[in-house]
C-alpha cells in the first residue's frame, strides 16, 4: 500500500504562484476585452415604436438638429428612432427631439445600420472591423455581440433579413443574434482549406431575403456570383450560378429571386434569376462606374427597387428589376411617404408619383448653401435629412 499523498510546503508555493497568476491573466482579458471601452445608458422609460409616414407632407418645419458622422447616405431609423454618431456616441433620438438613450465606445464606427429592430454597429479594432453591437432599438440595451477577424476597410451590406459588411476581400452576412450565416471570399487563417471556390476582387455585393449577389473580377473574367444566405455550413457558400458580366459591370438592385448589374460602357441593366437565366434587359441612363459606398445606394420601396447615383435616382420594376424610369436632379436616396415618394433636390424635398414618375410638388427648403448629398428619410411624423455631417429634423404636417 503506497503512502498517503502529502502536500510540502513548496507544493503550497507553487499552487499559490498559479492562482495568482490565473487570476492575473482572467482580469487583463477582462480589462482589455473591447466591450470594456464602452458606456452604454439604455433607456430611463418604455418607449413605443413611431409609425411610417402614411402620407406625403405639405409642409416641413425645422425642429432641430443632431451631429451625424456615421458612414452611409441616408439617415437611420430604427422603429421610429433617430439614429445618430458622433464623437464617438451612438444617439437614439425620438421624433419629438428627445435623447432615448446612448452608447460610447472608443473605437471607430465602421458601419451603422438597422434590422430587426436592433440598431447594429460595426467597430474597428486591432483585428478590423469586426467587433459588432446590437442594441434594441427602443430600449437601448444589449441585445448580441459578435467579435472576429474582419478586413479594414468594410461597406454596409444589410437588408430586413440580414445584416453584414462587403469589402474587396470578402462578404460576411449575420442573422438576428449575430452568429453568422455566410462568409465569401478571403478567409485570415481558415479553420479548414478548399472551403471557399474563389479568391477573387470583389466589386460589389446586395442582398434580400435568402439571395445573397456578389460581383467579383477574377483570373478568367468579371462574375456575378449568386448564392444562397444561408448554407448549410456558413463558411462553404452554396452558389446557385456563375454568370460571367462585363468587366466593368456591378450589381444594381435585387430581389429575392433576381439580381441586376449595370453596364457602364454599354449603359444597360440586365437582371439575371438564381438558374443564371436572363430574365431582363433595358438600356439605363448613366450610373457613372463601379460605387463609391459614400455616394451610392440601393434600397427596397414598396412597388418598386431604386439605385441612387449621383444626380439620378433610378426605379425598377420589383420582379424583374426591368429599369422603368428615372428622377433627375435627385441628392440622394428616397423614402415612400403613403403612396408618393419623398427625395431631395437643389429646391427642396419632391413629392413623386412613382407610377407615373412625375413630380407633382416640391416642399421648399432652405440649405444654406450646403450643396452636398442629401439623402431623405422619415418616421413618427418628421422628415429627416442628412446632409454631409449633420441630420436635419423636420416636422411633416
Amino acid at each position: 500500500m503506497s503512502a498517503p499523498y502529502r502536500r510540502t510546503r513548496g507544493d503550497l508555493i507553487a499552487s499559490a504562484v498559479i492562482a495568482v497568476v490565473s487570476l492575473v491573466l482572467v482580469a487583463a482579458a477582462f480589462l482589455t476585452a473591447p466591450i470594456r471601452a464602452s458606456q452604454l445608458s439604455p433607456a430611463e422609460k418604455q418607449y413605443e415604436s413611431a409609425a411610417r409616414l402614411s402620407t406625403p407632407p405639405t409642409t416641413l418645419q425645422e425642429s432641430f438638429r443632431l451631429p451625424d458622422t456615421s458612414p452611409g447616405v441616408s439617415p437611420v431609423i430604427a422603429e421610429g428612432m433617430i439614429i445618430s454618431y458622433a464623437d464617438g456616441t451612438l444617439r437614439a433620438t425620438t421624433p419629438q427631439g428627445e435623447t432615448a438613450w446612448t452608447y460610447q465606445r472608443d473605437l471607430e464606427l465602421c458601419t451603422l445600420d438597422q434590422a430587426w429592430g436592433k440598431v447594429i454597429a460595426t467597430y474597428r479594432g486591432n483585428a478590423g472591423c469586426g467587433d459588432v453591437v446590437a442594441l434594441d432599438a427602443l430600449a437601448g440595451t444589449y441585445s448580441a455581440t459578435r467579435s472576429s477577424v474582419a478586413p479594414d476597410e468594410v461597406a454596409s451590406l444589410s437588408s430586413n433579413d440580414r445584416v453584414g459588411y462587403v469589402s474587396s476581400e470578402r462578404v460576411e452576412l449575420w442573422r438576428s443574434d449575430l452568429v453568422r450565416t455566410v462568409e465569401y471570399g478571403r478567409v485570415e487563417a481558415p479553420q479548414e482549406s478548399g472551403m471557399q471556390p474563389h479568391a477573387c476582387a470583389i466589386t460589389s455585393a446586395l442582398t434580400r431575403k435568402a439571395l445573397l449577389a456578389v460581383t467579383e473580377r477574377c483570373d478568367d473574367g468579371t462574375w456575378l456570383r449568386l448564392q444562397t444566405t444561408t448554407p448549410e455550413d456558413s463558411r462553404k457558400p452554396e452558389i446557385e450560378a456563375n454568370v460571367s458580366i462585363a468587366e466593368s459591370a456591378y450589381l444594381i438592385a435585387v430581389s429575392p429571386e433576381v439580381a441586376a448589374v449595370y453596364d457602364p460602357g454599354s449603359r444597360e441593366v440586365r437582371a439575371y434569376n438564381t438558374g443564371g437565366e436572363e430574365v431582363s434587359a433595358s438600356p439605363a441612363p448613366d450610373f457613372g462606374p463601379a460605387p463609391d459606398s459614400a455616394t451610392h445606394e440601393a434600397a427596397d420601396l414598396p412597388h418598386h427597387m431604386t439605385y441612387f447615383a449621383p444626380n439620378t435616382l433610378g426605379l425598377f420594376e420589383p420582379d424583374s428589376l426591368r429599369f422603368s424610369g428615372e428622377f433627375e436632379g435627385a441628392l440622394g436616396p428616397g423614402v415612400a411617404a403613403g403612396d408618393r415618394l419623398l427625395f431631395a433636390t437643389d429646391q427642396g424635398v419632391a413629392v413623386a408619383n412613382w407610377d407615373t414618375r412625375e413630380v407633382e410638388r416640391v416642399i421648399s427648403i432652405d440649405r444654406g448653401g450646403y450643396t452636398g448629398t442629401v439623402g431623405v428619410a422619415g418616421a413618427g411624423g418628421v422628415v429627416v435629412e442628412k446632409r454631409g455631417g449633420e441630420l436635419v429634423v423636420f416636422s411633416a404636417n
